[in-house]
């Protein structure tokens, strides 16, 4: 399994940034697919989440209306557009394949990749 992402970056308080994630290594269209954060000195948090079929999208509450997940089946990539970018936002981001096709609301991320570094700062 293969989880590479991009788009991080410096952005001021109230921006956005697309993050990408390339899949590969696994049969894509079978699993959900997630974007996880950790900040320094804090443990690593879920913000997005998406089914297999993306018929179904959670996000937290600290991100719900800023975040959108979206994924293509077709191109092994997910992507998660951030928007309304504040300082809290700021951390390392994690694209991440889940144990099943269906988020069940539970931490059984099995791979992520090495993460990419989004900073809100002015």
């Amino acid at each position: 399994v293969q989880l590479v992402e991009s788009g991080g970056g410096l952005v001021q308080p109230g921006g956005s940034l697309r993050l990408s994630c390339a899949a590969s290594g696994f049969t894509f269209g079978q699993y959900a697919m997630g974007w996880l954060r950790q900040a320094p000195g804090k443990e690593r948090e879920t913000v997005a989440a998406i089914n297999f079929n993306s018929a179904m999208t959670w996000y937290p509450d600290t991100v719900k209306g800023r975040f959108t997940i979206t994924r293509d089946n077709a191109k092994n990539m997910v992507w998660l557009q951030m928007n309304s970018l504040m300082s809290e936002d700021t951390a390392v981001y994690y694209c991440a394949q889940f144990r099943t096709g269906i988020y069940t609301y539970s931490d059984s991320w099995d791979y992520w990749g090495q993460g990419t570094q989004v900073t809100v700062s002015s």
